[in-house]
């Protein structure tokens, strides 16, 4: 088995989770913009999604100095503190290396937002997560998808796929995002959300 496919062994480990819904017909959508980021990470570092383990698809290898966990928990979103808390668990990771990718409704479509804690935001995923980790102490990349349009339920918006108009502004986002973990993954969480915060991201605790 190539090295970059072996389960990190030793030494300082990052679990770095994307959230969505697991199935062909959700890959595009807005909602799985977490999984979008890390499946471009991967491929950036020749890593492959090759098993299943504590409900995830998983990648295992090194991204420079650092050894990584990329997960995609299979638990549909609103369970993936199931996946998460065990993860982090069997691999002994401490909470300040999880760092957890996702989407946000309340920013402007593909900027980017690093926090070192704070709380879920409505969002039900990292309800879960925060849950079964028993502490908001985790670091975590919020990825904006905008507001729905008019009157339209954000349930269904994020279950959309972008449109054509936006493709290109969320490729690029996804392409920084990739950036801005392997800056985290160098330089730590207070480098990286000074590099990668948008100028108008608010320094308080999230809600």
């Amino acid at each position: 088995m190539p090295k970059r496919e072996q389960e990190p062994a030793g030494g300082e480990v990052a679990l770095i989770v994307g959230l969505g819904n697991p199935g062909r017909e959700y890959s595009e959508t807005r909602h799985n913009i977490g999984f979008q980021v890390v499946s471009r990470l991967a491929d950036k570092h020749e890593l492959k999604f090759s098993r299943m383990q504590n409900q995830a698809l998983i990648a295992t290898g090194r991204i420079g100095n650092t050894r990584v966990i990329l997960a995609k928990p299979q638990t549909w979103m609103n369970d993936s503190g199931r996946a998460v808390g065990p993860l982090a668990k069997f691999y002994k990771v401490e909470r300040p290396r999880v760092l957890i990718v996702y989407d946000d409704l309340d920013r402007p479509c593909g900027t980017l937002r690093l926090r070192m804690e704070g709380g879920h935001g409505g969002h039900n995923g990292m309800k879960s997560i925060i849950a079964r980790l028993g502490s908001q102490d985790f670091p975590r990349l919020r990825i904006g998808i905008g507001r729905p349009p008019g009157r339209m339920e954000p349930a269904a918006y994020v279950l959309e796929p972008f449109g054509r108009d936006e493709e290109t502004t969320m490729d690029m986002a996804r392409a920084r995002a990739a950036e801005a973990i392997e800056y985290f993954l160098r330089e730590g969480i207070v480098a990286a959300m000074n590099k990668f915060n948008a100028p108008e991201a608010p320094t308080h605790r999230d809600p």
